[in-house]
């Protein structure tokens, strides 16, 4: 820094010096025109070094300015990273000593953590235990789901049973309901058969008794045990005439409110009484084919139209001497009572006769279009033409259900379960089945199982 100074001073009295050589000279050269030249070669060769000389100078005070900046700059930086070191020594001190206390922390973890591997290793011992025992609960779980699912199927079977059972016992309730009117009557021909076997009842047991004294007192009595065995003989007889009586009280009681045909045994008009419906009439036949039958459909005259609207068929129609069809609801409750067996009876032109069975007839409710089911196909001359219409709904001229691409029921005038279109109906004129013009048609069903009994 001195050495600067002095420098400047030294460089500022040589500055002088030469200002006044140089006015000395320029004085003396003034007054020699001719040796201006000489002046001026003088002059620069004199101060030349000087001038190289300051401009040395000037440089290096430039440079020790621009030095001496920085070197001020440096200790200012110098300055605040010594405050920093400070600051980071405290800081350092500081964390230091919550080194030391996590370092506390971190032994005292090491025992917990000791003491929780101690404790984890008995876990993963029970753990062990239990898996084992886990092990062995799968196996019996895997053999109770098992036992389950076949649980589970005798359940899905139970339920559907239980909701036959439920369809039964709503069609007996309805039953029930309606039989309400007759009630009465029957609990009155019950009574007295019940006062009646109660009497025998007492008859016989005093006949017992009467046996069982005889026995006790003299069993060897030949004369007493005859008049007792006729007694038995006419007690046995008695209650064989009660039982038939019970019977015919029964028979009595089925044709007070049959659902079928069965009780009557004969060819003529009687009432039944169907569940959802109540009494109605139908046309029993004997003759055709054996007992039981109910006539659903007759065509015999030709006196009757069976180009009928859907509400027509629905309800029923025409007259039980002559054609006729008993009605789609009816036909419908009926075989929804029981499994019932269609035979059907035909009579050409020609007079020649044929006939078809099926062992299981019915047809479902209005929602379902009333669709035709069939059994199976039995005692029969003829092909088995009704099958093509199996599983149709029933047809009117207002109500096409067909697969046509037109309308059957109109184009062949008749309701029938048409499918595309012809096979089978019964209904239509000029009927040919299959290949015989037709002059008599009917339908009849029959309970299946009650004529096993």
């Amino acid at each position: 820094m001195c050495k600067i100074k002095i420098n400047a001073t030294v460089f500022l009295i040589i500055l002088q010096i030469f200002v006044v050589a140089a006015a000395a000279l320029e004085e003396t050269c003034v007054f020699d025109r001719k040796l201006e030249e000489q002046c001026l070669n003088q002059n620069y060769k004199t101060v030349k070094p000087l001038l190289d000389y300051f401009r040395q100078v000037r440089n290096e005070l430039e440079d020790k300015e621009i030095k001496e900046n920085m070197l001020n700059e440096l200790n200012s930086d110098l300055m605040e990273k010594y405050h920093e070191i400070v600051r980071i020594h405290e800081k350092f001190m500081k964390e230091a000593a919550l080194l030391n206390e996590y370092k506390n922390k971190v032994i005292k973890g090491e025992n917990d953590l000791q003491l929780s591997k101690n404790k984890v290793e008995k876990l993963e011992s029970d753990i062990n235990s239990q898996q084992n025992i886990i092990v062995k609960l799968k196996g019996e779980i895997a053999d109770k789901s098992t036992n389950l699912e076949n649980c589970q199927l005798q359940f899905q079977n139970l339920n559907s049973s239980l909701i036959e059972k439920d369809e039964k016992i709503k069609r007996f309730s309805e039953n029930i309901q309606n039989n309400t009117k007759h009630q009465k009557t029957l609990e009155l021909k019950l009574e007295k058969s019940k006062s009646i076997l109660i009497k025998k009842d007492k008859d016989i047991q005093l006949c017992q008794s009467e046996i069982d004294t005889l026995k006790r007192t003299s069993g060897n009595i030949r004369e007493q045990q005859k008049k007792i065995q006729l007694e038995l003989k006419e007690s046995e007889t008695k209650l064989i005439d009660k039982v038939k009586q019970n019977q015919l009280c029964q028979s009595e009681l089925d044709k007070l409110s049959p659902t079928t045909c069965i009780p009557f045994r004969d060819s003529d008009v009687h009432s039944l009484n169907v569940s959802g419906i109540g009494f109605f009439d139908v046309l029993c036949n004997s003759q055709l084919a054996g007992p039981g039958w109910i006539v659903i459909q007759q065509r015999v005259g030709g006196n009757e139209s069976f180009n009928r609207d859907w509400a027509t068929y629905r309800k029923g129609f025409g007259s039980y001497k002559s054609d006729f069809f008993l009605g789609l609801e009816k036909i419908h409750r009926i075989t929804s009572l029981h499994r019932f067996e269609l035979y059907i009876h035909l009579v050409a032109v020609n007079g020649s006769v044929f006939y078809a069975g099926y062992d299981d007839f019915k047809i479902s409710d209005e929602d379902h279009g009333y669709a035709l089911s069939l059994g199976k196909f039995s005692e029969t001359i003829i092909r088995d033409s009704m099958r093509y219409s199996e599983n149709m709904k029933f047809s009117t001229f207002d109500r096409d259900n067909d697969f046509g691409s037109g309308n059957c029921a109109a184009d062949f005038e008749s309701g029938w379960w048409y499918n595309n279109c012809q096979h089978g109906n019964l209904n239509q004129p000029n009927m040919i089945y299959p290949l015989f013009y037709m002059e008599e048609a009917k339908m009849l069903i029959r309970p299946k199982e009650a004529m096993k009994k």
